[in-house]
């Protein structure tokens, strides 16, 4: 029997693929999603779901609309499971980490909150926002 190679196994990304896939189980099939994101090869979806490949990042847009979740965060994770890669740690320090839909609104409420006098991030407040997520 042959070892499975799955280099990619258990990273940020496949743990959040997998768990998209288990919450659209009802509504969708792994083969309905695979065909959404527009992949060529029904397995490929599996293939990155199981950490045997790593997904392109020329699909992130494909798949994240196929999963229903944000492009950005999407490939955040794309690119944080290609860290040997340089030209994703170049991609990362050039633009920063990607910003997701929901945390652009959270930025929006800080700026309205404090008047725009962009506020440094007090110890204060940082319990505030870890109180709110329950750390």
């Amino acid at each position: 029997m042959k070892p499975s190679f799955r280099p990619h196994a258990n990273t940020s990304l496949t743990i959040f693929v997998e768990k998209r896939i288990l919450e659209l189980r009802g509504d969708k099939t792994q083969l309905e999603i695979s065909a959404e994101a527009g992949f060529p090869q029904p397995t490929m979806l599996a293939m990155i779901r199981n950490g045997a490949t790593r997904l392109p990042i020329d699909r992130v847009p494909g798949l994240a609309k196929a999963l229903g979740v944000d492009p950005a965060r999407l490939l955040q994770l794309a690119l944080e499971q290609m860290t040997g890669d340089t030209t994703a740690r170049a991609i990362l320090e050039i633009f920063g980490t990607p910003v997701t839909k929901n945390e652009l609104v959270w930025l929006s409420e800080i700026r309205d909150a404090s008047g725009n006098v962009d506020p440094g991030l007090t110890s204060r407040a940082r319990s505030a926002i870890r109180g709110i997520f329950g750390k």
